[in-house]
């Protein structure tokens, strides 16, 4: 089958420190004059906000983009849209493309909502019967329906926003480019973009999407592009591609079992050695990614090779920053306490509850030691890593909070009472 996008060495270059108007204020001309330079004189910087970018999409695919700001991701959209074109490469759209670059792209602010909807559908080619046949589905789904022949430079950044959105969304293009679309509007309304843009999918159609919320990329995409400097860095699974983003590969990360051709780490006197660690979710699937509202289950493995020590596990988990979040040990539940552990497998696993966790990444030491009157230990930073992400259902500690959580090491979900005290 034929793809839906082809692009082919694609590069993009810009010129700094020029004047790109004929002509200029005299202002511009007096700022020009102090700045040393006149109109169109003195250094020119060239940079290449894209160079040799190569990929496809297939009809149906959904296609996550991620990336640090300026990596060159929304030149790579304005490109596919045919905002702005190459300089070097060409692209290759099968279909008709809506986009959604910024607040209001494509609107006149002069226009009323209504006409703004007519205007769009028109430079997609539409017929006035098709855009009428869509009208009232672009209209409550933008939340509008008031405000529908007021000229959309009354809109407030919500309005325009729905507004767009509805237009790009459901003026059925078969290829939709999103750009940040989750950065602005409540979570409500981010929920009804990803369902939408998920029906979207489902009916056959392309969705190109660009967001710096991985929660939302994981659970939309089905394969990611990583761009940096202008380049593809990675283009795969989408848990691979983020892992990548993050800076470590948490795909690996979720299990990591230790072998002696892998320096196991043991004892000093060699009577302990580590085996495995591994976070599981509730269907005892290994894996790295989990959301706020879920528990995590970590559980690791050790053997004793010889009897000696009364034991104790630890595990550390700390942020990016390397600060401990908390700390956990088995001392209180293990029933091997009183006495030296007998040779053999041991298994021990402790659960994280929900709700609990705030949204980031989180790494996980393992560390096994006796108790102080024979110093043993061995242990194993950063062990595994844990992404933890936020859907913003209401049913999470969030609850009906649609802004920014407060920046916290952890979010527990902790009891509350209010009642009138003057009743």
């Amino acid at each position: 089958m034929q793809p839906i996008v082809i692009v082919e060495n694609l590069s993009k270059q810009y010129r700094l420190g020029t004047q790109s108007a004929a002509y200029s204020t005299i202002r511009e001309s007096l700022t020009n004059r102090i700045r040393g330079r006149r109109n169109g004189s003195g250094k020119d910087q060239m940079i290449w906000a894209l160079r040799d970018v190569q990929f496809e999409i297939a009809a149906g695919e959904v296609l996550g983009i991620i990336g640090r700001n300026g990596a060159g991701k929304s030149t790579l959209l304005k490109i596919l849209s045919r905002v702005t074109e190459p300089t070097t490469g060409r692209v290759v759209l099968h279909g008709r493309v809506g986009s959604l670059l910024e607040v209001g792209t494509g609107f006149h602010p002069e226009l009323t909502g209504r006409e703004n909807v007519f205007l769009n559908g028109s430079i997609l080619g539409m017929s006035r019967k098709e855009i009428l046949g869509r009208f009232d589905e672009i209209v409550s789904f933008a939340e509008i329906e008031k405000f529908v022949d007021t000229p959309v430079k009354r809109y407030s950044s919500g309005m325009y926003l729905r507004l767009a959105f509805a237009v790009a969304a459901n003026l059925r293009p078969e290829i939709l480019v999103v750009d940040e679309v989750l950065a602005v509007g409540d979570a409500n309304f981010q929920k009804k973009c990803l369902g939408k843009m998920g029906d979207i999918a489902r009916d056959g159609r392309t969705v190109i999407f660009v967001s710096h919320n991985m929660s939302a990329v994981q659970r939309l995409c089905t394969r990611a592009l990583l761009v940096d400097a202008g380049r593809i860095m990675k283009d795969g699974p989408v848990a691979d591609t983020i892992s990548s983003y993050l800076g470590t590969d948490l795909s690996q990360q979720a299990e990591r079992i230790f072998t002696p051709d892998r320096h196991q780490p043991h004892f000093p006197d060699g009577t302990v050695q580590l085996e495995r660690i591994r976070a599981l979710d509730a269907n005892e699937s290994s894996r790295s990614a989990f959301d706020v509202k879920e528990p995590v289950h970590i559980e690791v493995e050790y053997r004793v090779l010889i009897r000696r020590h009364t034991l104790n596990v630890h595990l550390y988990f700390r942020n990016e920053a390397g600060d401990n979040i908390f700390v956990s040990m088995d001392n209180l539940d293990s029933p091997f306490q009183d006495e030296p552990a007998a040779e053999g497998l041991y298994r021990a696993r402790c659960t994280v509850p929900a709700n609990l966790l705030n949204a980031g990444s989180i790494r996980v030491e393992y560390l096994i030691c006796t108790r102080p009157t024979s110093p043993q230990y061995v242990t194993f930073p950063d062990a595994i890593s844990l992404n933890i992400t936020d859907d913003m259902e209401e049913q999470g500690v969030r609850g009906n909070w649609i802004r920014e959580w407060p920046q916290s090491l952890v979010r527990p979900r902790l009891q509350w009472t209010v009642e009138r005290a003057d009743a």
